[in-house]
C-alpha cells in the first residue's frame, strides 16, 4: 500500500501556518482542527518547517507562558522529512520509527499535497491485517 492510497481515504486539506505567526496562534489552530502538527509555510515552497505539539510542550516547559508570544519560526522543526505519493506504508513505518516523528508532509512536484500521521499508518496497517485475516479464514473454511 502506498501513500496515495492513504490520501484517498482522508481529507487532503493540510493545515498550514505562516512562520511569522505566534505559538499561541499555532496552538489555537491545532486545537480547532484536532490535529498534532502544522506545516509551516514561508518564502520557499512547499514548506519551511513543521510545528508540532511536541515543539510547543518543550517551549512551554523551558520558557513558560512567554513561549506563547514567540513566533512559530523560532520553535518549528526545520529538518523536515517528507514523502511522496509512491512511498509505501512499510517505508513510512521505517521513517517514522527511525526519525521518531509522527507526521510526514506529502510533496508532489514541489507542491504540498497532504499530510500523513502515525495514526494513518497504524489504521492502514490494521486494515491490511484484518483483510489478510479474513482471506485466511475464508481459505481455511473452504477446505
Amino acid at each position: 500500500m502506498q501513500v496515495s492510497n492513504l490520501l484517498a481515504n482522508k481529507n487532503q486539506d493540510v493545515a498550514t501556518i505562516s512562520q511569522e505567526r505566534t505559538v499561541a496562534d499555532a496552538l489555537l489552530l491545532l486545537k480547532e482542527r484536532s490535529i498534532g502538527a502544522l506545516v509551516v509555510t514561508g518564502p520557499t515552497p512547499p514548506l519551511v518547517g513543521i510545528f508540532s505539539e511536541r515543539d510547543a510542550v518543550r517551549a512551554l516547559a523551558t520558557s513558560g507562558a512567554e513561549a506563547l508570544e514567540t513566533t512559530v519560526a523560532e520553535l518549528m522543526s526545520t529538518d523536515v522529512q517528507t514523502c511522496d505519493e509512491t512511498t509505501t506504508v512499510t517505508e513510512l513505518m521505517g521513517l517514522m520509527t527511525e526519525r521518531r516523528i509522527r507526521h510526514l508532509p506529502v510533496v508532489h512536484e514541489g507542491q504540498l499535497v497532504g499530510m500523513i500521521s502515525i495514526g494513518d499508518v497504524v489504521k492502514a496497517r490494521f486494515d491490511e491485517l484484518e483483510h489478510d485475516k479474513k482471506d485466511l479464514l475464508d481459505y481455511v473454511s473452504a477446505r
